[in-house]
């Protein structure tokens, strides 16, 4: 079993497809905060809003004893937000206390805990991947054009997180992989106002980019627990 939070986001929707066909997955839990996520018989929808913890912990309880449970995915992220204005921003300028907060909301603290509430729900025993949408702007080291602080810093922040979950579960939970994705450039809504930037054969569908994540996520060890993969499977820096 499997379970997707964003689901019904672009990316999050084409995973919720991939999984709900994919051999020996029973059952995708299939969490948005609307409750809407693609059909079919394996999808079980559910309500979760990252800004609320309460909704997270009480999502996280409609999963029940589920031991089938071996992935869990936060294919969940912010970059604009027309609704209040927030875009991208340019230069220090542009930083309002707003826009950041809206940021590390989506980007760190609500991936931070779906892995606190929902990380009791996978089996101790056994392999398991706890993945999040991660991006290569967040990487520090690789930065070299500057701008898109709130983004920038809110991924680099997740990274962290993601970094940490690996070290404290890989003490009591041997099998479990915690990593964060790059997806490349993907057809949503979330990169829509710069696709204009983005070469043809760079520029991915959700289904594109679903499966190939899904076969990173394939080849995952151990041993690659707190590292950042992109949709080739390949490291990046923090």
């Amino acid at each position: 079993a499997a379970a997707v939070v964003g689901a019904s986001g672009g990316l999050g929707a084409a995973f919720v497809e991939a999984l709900s066909n994919a051999p020996g997955i029973v059952r995708v839990h299939a969490f948005s905060r609307s409750g809407r996520s693609p059909g079919g018989p394996a999808v079980l929808p559910g309500v979760l809003d990252l800004k609320d913890e309460a909704s997270i912990e009480a999502a996280a309880a409609t999963i029940g004893d589920d031991p089938a449970l071996r992935l869990i995915i936060v294919a969940t992220g912010m970059l604009h937000d027309a609704a209040c204005g927030h875009q991208p921003e340019k230069a220090w300028r542009d930083l309002t206390l707003d826009g950041f907060a809206r940021s590390f909301a989506i980007n760190t603290t609500g991936p931070a805990l779906i892995a606190k509430h929902f990380l009791p729900k996978i089996p101790r025993q056994g392999p398991s991947v706890f993945a999040a949408l991660s991006a290569r702007v967040g990487s520090v080291s690789d930065n070299k054009a500057g701008g898109w602080y709130s983004y920038r810093a809110s991924k680099a922040a997740l990274n962290q997180v993601l970094k940490c979950l690996a070290i404290e579960e890989g003490r009591r939970r041997k099998g479990l992989t915690v990593v964060g994705l790059q997806p490349g450039t993907v057809d949503t809504g979330l990169s829509k106002p710069f696709q204009g930037f983005v070469k043809d054969d760079e520029l991915f569908a959700p289904a594109t980019s679903a499966a190939h994540l899904l076969e990173v996520l394939s080849r995952l060890t151990p041993a690659q627990s707190g590292t950042l993969l992109d949709w080739r499977g390949d490291a990046f820096a923090p």
